[in-house]
């Protein structure tokens, strides 16, 4: 049987990627000290790799595709297919960025005040072409961990992954600047690409977990109506696109669907109401394949 070995991301992106990929169709199952995680595919070997270094064996053709981060893509330089951007992280589903952070009293206020100066961060590369860009020489460090505590006593700055913020907060540093916005990827190996078949999965797995991000923020309406309110329910039903109208077998009533963002479902829901729809009810959504 033909297999495509997909790697997924170990650690921060773990529990958001699993509970995306259960969205999109993929049930997997893993242990704490598993890499090999079990899938209810049979085309897909799964494997658990950090996401620093999923873009490295993408490239490399010991996986045919991943899920990685876009800052490790260009961390790494690898040159890899990116197949779609997939806006999901650990807490919410927005980019994350690589902040330039100092010591609430440091003197350093700018970017400029960075040259002679000592920068930690695990993203060596990323630091080095933010400096390289400003024209700006210091002295870049890998950091192992605990970033944030380094500052002022081992370093001057950091470069640390915030997506709330509140890391810095708490260790007293504030933002000078974003160094690079980074969202999820998933990407393909040149060699995978060219494949027919595992082309087709990975665009299958694409189209899947797009959907699944979309339906995210999205459910869907159903109600009963007098079928003359038609007009006045479409114009309140802000929806992907013209609701779905059907006839009912009571004379004169119709039922209605429509996709539309929860956000203003507490908004509509009265007006709908309001307007004469019965029987409403709202859904959760696993995909929407625009």
């Amino acid at each position: 049987m033909k297999k495509l070995i997909l790697g997924l991301p170990k650690g921060s992106l773990e529990e958001s990627t699993f509970a995306m990929m259960k969205r999109a169709g993929f049930s997997i199952r893993s242990t704490s000290r598993s890499y090999f995680p079990s899938v209810d595919d049979p085309e897909l070997d799964l494997r658990l790799i950090r996401a620093q270094e999923i873009a490295h064996y993408v490239e490399r053709g010991m996986l045919d595709a991943g899920i990685t981060g876009y800052d490790w893509i260009y961390e790494s330089g690898a040159d890899v297919q990116e197949v779609c951007e997939l806006m999901y992280a650990k807490q919410g589903f927005r980019p994350v960025r690589w902040v330039l952070a100092v010591p609430e009293d440091s003197p350093i206020c700018a970017v400029k005040d960075l040259e002679g100066k000592r920068i930690a961060t695990e993203a060596v590369g990323i630091t080095r072409r933010f400096l390289a860009r400003h024209k700006l020489s210091a002295e870049v460090e890998f950091s192992w961990g605990a970033t944030e505590v380094k500052a002022p006593e081992l370093v001057d700055a950091i470069v640390e992954l915030t997506e709330t913020g509140s890391s810095l907060r708490a260790n007293k540093l504030r933002v000078v600047e974003t160094v690079l916005e980074s969202t999820t990827r998933l990407i393909a190996g040149q060699k995978a690409w060219k494949n027919e078949w595992k082309r087709g999965k990975v665009e299958q797995i694409a189209m899947l977990l797009q959907g699944a991000i979309a339906a995210e923020s999205k459910v869907l309406l159903k109600m009963n109506a007098p079928k003359n309110k038609l007009q006045t329910l479409s114009g309140i039903l802000p929806s992907l696109y013209a609701p779905t109208v059907n006839q009912l077998d009571t004379p004169g009533w119709i039922a209605v669907e429509s996709v539309v963002e929860e956000a203003v479902v507490r908004e509509i829901i009265p007006k709908l109401k309001k307007a004469g729809a019965e029987g409403i009810i709202e859904l959760p959504l696993n995909k929407v394949i625009a």
